[in-house]
């Protein structure tokens, strides 16, 4: 038997060819990810391997390109905001249900009481969480308080009371949703592809995100509840968590945490194989990025005054659509070092399975090392009719 030295490869569709938003870095990028870096990684809420990782993922980035036209200070707070929500997805994503809800406790905990004096060392959650938590994750409860502790006090210092009435609503939200995405890992349970983009509406955390771009503007209640512009955040969102599911799913294949991804969904619902779903999926986003854009079309007026502040909210949520999908490829949290190059060629080698059931949950978060990804595709270049799976 002759065996095939060709890797196999996952077609990876460019979705956002006709997006019309471009792609726009904020000019006071680097120096605010110096400002924000730094601080960082003085809490040490991470290992030294793992700070290793999250420095690749350059999150400071994907706030320069989601917020192009923000202050300084706008993006700074922003950048802290993209750390906090990077640390809680990351841990979150390898924990059972009830250690879950325990995090997301401490979260929401230090979001309603930002200036409350916790006594160092203290166990806000009871002794199972004590037990859990604190034995089987690098990030404790005083290391989750204090990150969202100077994010929070310093955002509210500056922002304005409707941004911080519409944050909190749709970060809790977001919080909410982790927790159900770990019960689902935790049975696991495949949804079907209309309940799992429900679901993925929230913890792709895009409402919490286009709510920063508030931080400067006073946008009335009746605007951001208004049903055209509630459909246009879950147009957005729908955007954002597609691309995120392709292009993180051959990390998430890898270590087995694919159940909550729409190719998998796609898969298991449709009978597709992966080239397959990854068709239907770009074909989706499509039809969604249409719906956005003649959604634009239904806006109502609120005034001149108002206009102007709904102009930047909507320009600023479909540059969020734009800046996910670029920094996708630009960041090694997805695609190591080849993020360029796959965007180009459309072909991601196929990671290989990771064993992860003897390892702690910390370990998890940063197990898949995507060297590999270099190093499959350095073993031959996949040429054009190599056999997508």
């Amino acid at each position: 038997m002759i065996m095939d030295p060709r890797p196999r490869v996952i077609c990876l569709p460019n979705t956002m060819t006709n997006w019309p938003w471009p792609h726009v870095m904020n000019p006071h990028y680097e120096d605010v990810k110096a400002e924000v870096d730094a601080p960082f990684r003085k809490f040490k809420a991470l290992s030294a391997k793992s700070q290793e990782a999250f420095d690749r993922y350059d999150s400071a980035r994907l706030a320069g390109l989601a917020y192009p036209n923000a202050s300084r200070e706008h993006l700074r707070i922003a950048c802290e905001f993209i750390n906090v929500l990077i640390i809680v997805d990351e841990y979150t994503d390898v924990e059972n249900a009830a250690v879950a809800e325990a995090m997301v406790g401490i979260v929401i905990d230090a979001l309603h009481n930002p200036h409350k004096t916790r006594p160092e060392g203290e166990c806000i959650l009871g002794e199972i969480i004590r037990q859990q938590v604190s034995s089987n994750c690098l990030i404790t409860h005083s290391d989750a308080q204090e990150i969202l502790h100077r994010f929070w006090t310093s955002a509210i210092q500056t922002a304005s009371l409707p941004f911080q009435r519409h944050f909190l609503a749709s970060f809790i939200a977001y919080l909410r949703a982790v927790v159900v995405e770990a019960l689902d890992r935790d049975e696991a349970h495949c949804r079907t592809i209309s309940d799992y983009i429900k679901l993925r509406r929230d913890t792709c955390a895009t409402k919490p995100a286009i709510a920063i771009y508030e931080v400067e503007m006073d946008l009335p209640d009746e605007v951001f509840n208004h049903p055209v512009i509630v459909e246009l955040v879950e147009f957005i969102a729908e955007l954002m968590s597609i691309d995120n599911d392709m292009i993180s799913y051959n990390k998430e294949q890898a270590t087995g945490d694919d159940n909550h991804n729409l190719i998998t969904i796609v898969m298991a619902e449709l009978g597709l194989d992966r080239s397959g779903a990854m068709v239907w999926a770009a074909r989706y986003h499509a039809e969604v990025e249409k719906r956005f854009i003649d959604g634009l079309a239904k806006v109502p007026s609120w005034g001149p005054s108002t206009d102007v502040l709904v102009k930047q909210y909507l320009d600023g949520m479909a540059t969020w659509a734009r800046a996910n999908h670029s920094w996708s490829y630009e960041t090694q949290r997805y695609l190591g070092t080849r993020g360029p190059e796959i965007l180009r060629t459309g072909l991601v080698p196929l990671l290989p399975k990771v064993n992860c059931k003897a390892t702690s949950a910390a370990e998890k978060v940063n197990i898949t090392d995507l060297s590999v990804t270099d190093a499959i595709a350095d073993r031959k270049q996949p040429s054009r009719i190599s056999r997508p799976t």
